[in-house]
């Protein structure tokens, strides 16, 4: 059911617009076909693959954003833990682990209805927002799954901020 009656007949490919954010940025990019374009953008902790899905049935650009780590099966529950715990605490978008490959990643989608094209600044943030995201808790993965912490320990210590100089 449409909640509105307006239908635009010209159909941008918001890809485009993410396209020219990577080239701007010289960030390497691949663009997979007219739905898909996969960047790679170097983070302080890992390599970030950003793949943008543009969903024409849903109206929606999809952001997935993965890093390496790859969960073995004996962590893949405290890992689960762990991406519960952290989404609480998010206020746009949310980790996944994608449980027969052993990968973390975090989505997130813009949603554009009725031909609505997206800005520069708008795919800008989307990227920007997982990859901070993604910075912001990889160490807790690296606890969960490297070091055998549990889910709430993996999370404290990679919450703990210093202050001042030593």
């Amino acid at each position: 059911m449409s909640l509105s009656n307006y239908t635009d007949d010209v159909r941008h490919n918001p890809l485009d617009v993410v396209e020219r954010l990577a080239a701007g940025h010289d960030w390497s990019f691949e663009r997979a076909s007219d739905d898909e374009i996969t960047i790679l953008v170097s983070g302080r902790w890992a390599e970030y693959q950003l793949s943008y899905t543009w969903m024409l049935d849903i109206e929606a650009l999809h952001l997935a954003c993965a890093f390496d780590i790859k969960v073995p099966e004996r962590r893949r529950a405290e890992v689960q833990a762990l991406i519960a715990l952290i989404n609480e605490r998010l206020w746009v978008g949310h980790f996944d682990q994608w449980p027969d490959e052993g990968l973390v990643m975090f989505r997130h989608a813009l949603q554009l209805p009725a031909g609505i094209e997206p800005s520069g600044q708008q795919c800008e943030k989307l990227l920007g927002t997982a990859l901070d995201t993604c910075e912001r808790y990889f160490t807790a993965f690296q606890f969960v799954v490297w070091a055998g912490k549990p889910a709430k320990e993996a999370l404290d210590a990679a919450m703990f901020e210093t202050s001042g100089e030593a």
